[in-house]
């Protein structure tokens, strides 16, 4: 009988990555950990690309899914779903957006599609803007404003995007310059921008890019932007598909370390809510939420055994306090990781807030990107019995530390060890 990735490649297309040279097929999982085929125990620290946000088979969560289950799995939104209100209800609450509405999808990418619909049929214009190194999704229109050229396959775009520099601090012309001399700059690089274009439906920035390697601006850099994006008219989409729900540990939303100007008018999430359940979502206030003046359902967005786990899901974290545990847990984790990556030559630089941490790799001595090295740390961690994720918009060099929020302290320990040990094989 063929192997399973044999079956694999023969019936997947060939542009779905797979990490590992030999590539894992993960059977169960329980906390922070999970196992493979063969029995062996793994400690996750990646939580499948930050979904498994509060921990592998959560008793809440199961339960819940499994009771809603038993009574429905589906109806769409052509019926009141009372489990998808309660969790519209609560995360309207949460938001930060006065009279906000929320609309659920299947994905990350779904919810970026329709901020993406929503901006320009409010503004009535096609143009947007995103920020250089920057992923949202990949369907059609998502793709095109992704700023990111290993996950944008094609030029095509219903929209024309214009890429703001600002998201990556430790990067590009303006990298030398003290926080407030940064910001200044990219305000002024912005002011210049849309002095050469037409009307500009919306900017859409992750507050911490993801895929880019989990680099972000100085604080409040979004908050500058929104100043001079609101003299404009230009609506503001704050992606928090990896940064919502307390990551940071500093604050629930990413946005919230550029709240000097008040929230953004749209923001997504996805991922970490469902807790490995399909959820995404939209939230804007209602007048942008309601300007649609045409018929639109979700088949499969707000199911209400998704949004029973969501609940579930969202009652654990707060009654829990994983936020304050991402920002103690995560505090004492890069911190580890540093000493770990002190004297390393192809570390060019740590980064991260709470439990959302990035490890760039660059040939020593240099800025050039270091993929290589990436991918030998990738599978000498895996080999160690850790499973980390990587990223990054120069070429892949950057490692990606996301565990789940409910990561003890100990096992923080023991995972910044046998990061340190993989890392020795460089």
């Amino acid at each position: 009988m063929s192997s399973l990735f044999d079956r694999h490649k023969a019936v997947i297309p060939d542009w779905v990555a797979l990490y590992y040279k030999d590539p894992l097929e993960i059977t169960h999982g329980e906390g922070r950990h999970v196992w493979d085929a063969d029995g062996r125990r793994y400690l996750d620290f990646f939580g499948g690309i930050l979904t498994t946000m509060t921990a592998h088979a959560l008793p809440e969560v199961t339960k819940a899914v499994a009771e809603q289950a038993g009574r429905i799995i589906h109806s769409s939104t052509l019926y009141l779903n009372r489990p998808m209100v309660e969790l519209a209800e609560r995360i309207a609450g949460l938001s930060g957006i006065p009279d906000a509405r929320v609309f659920f999808t299947t994905s990350g990418t779904e919810a970026n599609d329709t901020a993406l619909l929503l901006a320009t049929v409010y503004r009535r214009s096609n143009q947007i803007l995103a920020m250089r190194n920057s992923y949202h999704g990949r369907s059609f229109s998502t793709v095109g404003i992704t700023g990111n050229r290993a996950w944008s396959p094609t030029s095509l775009s219903p929209l024309q995007t214009l890429y703001v520099h600002g998201a990556v601090r430790g990067r590009g012309p303006y990298a030398d310059l003290s926080d407030e001399r940064f910001i200044e700059a990219c305000v002024a690089d912005l002011e210049d921008l849309l002095g050469h274009t037409r009307d500009v439906a919306a900017l859409i920035a992750e507050p911490v890019q993801g895929v880019g390697g989990f680099t972000a601006p100085p604080d409040g850099l979004y908050a500058a932007f929104r100043r001079v994006l609101d003299r404009h008219g230009i609506l503001w989409i704050s992606d928090e598909v990896q940064t919502g729900w307390g990551r940071t540990g500093e604050h629930f939303w990413g946005w919230q370390a550029h709240d000097q100007a008040g929230p953004p008018d749209i923001l997504t999430f996805a991922k970490g809510i469902g807790n490995g359940m399909s959820i995404g979502g939209v939230v804007a206030r209602a007048d942008v939420m309601n300007c649609v003046d045409a018929n639109s359902i979700s088949t499969f967005g707000g199911s209400p055994v998704t949004m029973a786990a969501g609940l579930a899901n969202l009652s654990y974290l707060l009654e829990h306090d994983l936020q304050g545990n991402a920002r103690r847990v995560g505090g004492l984790l890069i911190e580890r990781i540093r000493a770990a990556c002190a004297g390393v030559d192809a570390v060019r630089e740590v980064r991260g807030r709470g439990l959302m941490i990035g490890i760039e790799l660059t040939e020593p001595g240099s800025d050039r990107a270091n993929p290589d090295a990436a991918a030998t740390v990738l599978e000498a961690a895996r080999e160690h019995g850790l499973l980390i994720g990587k990223g990054g918009g120069h070429n892949t060099s950057t490692l990606r530390i996301a565990p789940p929020l409910s990561l003890t302290v100990a096992e923080a320990e023991e995972g910044a060890a046998l990061l340190e040990a993989a890392l020795r094989e460089l």
